[in-house]
């Protein structure tokens, strides 16, 4: 890939693009949450999407149905491999976005490292995640992600 094509996307992503952490609930008692990452951009011309999509070589574009293109990569290995050593090549400017990437970049470590499937391992993500993205749209609270975490813990222990 040329630099200037790189330095262009990532100057695209850090004005438009966001790193995301999300837990979905697990049937699995033992794992109650699912801890994923995604990293997505919103745009109604697809082509810089497409552009992302042939240089990061993952992830998914589609068209919501409000005409808007989406493109978007939450499979771990795909972040891990492609996604975080792209902007960690081709930097941010903004403090917030540099901010966040360095947040998103811990929290992989923590899933890297299958720590996420602990509960002093979600804590951790809970603290490091409190102001990404400044916050917004939280589905679960921390209190109701813990407390899943320690209902599934004393299942556990109640049936071994």
């Amino acid at each position: 890939m040329k630099p200037e094509i790189g330095y262009y996307l990532a100057g695209f992503a850090d004005g438009e693009g966001s790193f995301n952490v999300s837990f979905r609930p697990y049937k699995d008692y033992k794992f109650p949450w699912k801890v994923s990452l995604c990293f997505n951009i919103s745009q109604k011309d697809k082509v810089i999407l497409a552009l992302f999509k042939r240089h990061l070589g993952c992830g998914t574009l589609r068209k919501r149905p409000d005409g808007v293109w989406y493109y978007e990569v939450n499979n771990f290995n795909s972040i891990w491999e492609k996604v975080i050593p792209f902007f960690k090549r081709y930097n941010f400017l903004s403090a917030k976005k540099k901010r966040d990437f360095s947040k998103f970049c811990m929290i992989a470590e923590i899933i890297k490292k299958g720590e996420h499937l602990t509960e002093e391992g979600i804590k951790k993500i809970l603290e490091i995640r409190e102001d990404m993205n400044d916050g917004e749209n939280r589905k679960y609270s921390e209190d109701e992600i813990l407390q899943k975490f320690r209902e599934s813990s004393e299942t556990i222990r109640q049936t071994s």
